[in-house]
């Protein structure tokens, strides 16, 4: 693989154990620069927002659906609320075990997620996501 550009993580997901997954394949690709996890997508959003400064690298954003207290989709309403000049240092994918046709159809509603993706996340479809 001829890609060295890296990048910056954070994953958010109410599983400790797909925190851990994510944060191991991530590792495996060799082209994180940091990695992030949060449990509670309010946490992280707080994080975003206390950022405002634009970073060096750029930041992906992996967030689960199904989660309690912020699920993935009311973070990404919030997230669409940040001023423009934060949201361009991020990109947000949406991972999920889900198959539901509304979740996948309301995903593709949202300017700020670049794709759903399906859980668990593996090396190569983060590799294609990492060379586009």
């Amino acid at each position: 693989m001829a890609q060295n550009k890296k990048s910056n993580f954070i994953v958010i997901d109410d599983s400790k154990l797909d925190c851990f997954i994510a944060e191991k394949v991530i590792k495996n690709t060799g082209l994180s620069e940091a990695i992030t996890s949060y449990v509670n997508a309010i946490e992280a959003l707080e994080v975003i927002r206390e950022n405002i400064a634009p970073g060096e690298l750029h930041t992906i954003i992996l967030v689960d659906i199904q989660m309690p207290i912020m699920n993935g989709f009311q973070f990404v309403e919030a997230f669409e609320e940040l001023p423009d000049e934060v949201k361009t240092n991020y990109s947000i994918y949406v991972i999920s075990s889900s198959i539901n046709d509304r979740d996948l159809n309301r995903v593709n509603t949202y300017a700020s997620v670049k794709q759903f993706l399906n859980k668990p996340l593996n090396s190569n479809t983060l590799c294609a996501l990492l060379q586009k």
